[in-house]
């Protein structure tokens, strides 16, 4: 399995807006076995992704999809900047299939 972990930071006061736009264009991509977003509760513009994949070229094969696509372009003038990223390996858990 393939993880990542990473922080996103909106445009003052657009966070709410970059999430929707994040689920909407993320709802189903081949291998991905999860895909978190979650309210950064120390700051007001941050969101935290949390993913796991069945494998690191399924992550890859995800970013051509015409949704994931079509969400990084609608996304982008959201997006004021990334922080930390980390890539895991996921061995289980629950919720976690694979």
């Amino acid at each position: 399995m393939y993880g990542l972990i990473g922080k996103m930071r909106a445009q003052p006061g657009q966070r709410d807006a970059l999430i929707a736009i994040l689920l909407e264009g993320t709802a189903a991509m081949p291998g991905c076995l999860s895909y978190v977003i979650a309210k950064d509760k120390a700051d007001a513009d941050a969101l935290w992704i949390t993913e796991a994949w069945d494998s690191q070229a399924s992550h890859k094969a995800s970013l051509a999809l015409a949704s994931v696509q079509a969400a990084i372009g609608k996304g982008r003038p959201l997006i004021a900047g990334f922080g930390e990223r980390f890539e895991t390996e996921p061995v289980g858990g629950q919720g976690l299939t694979g």
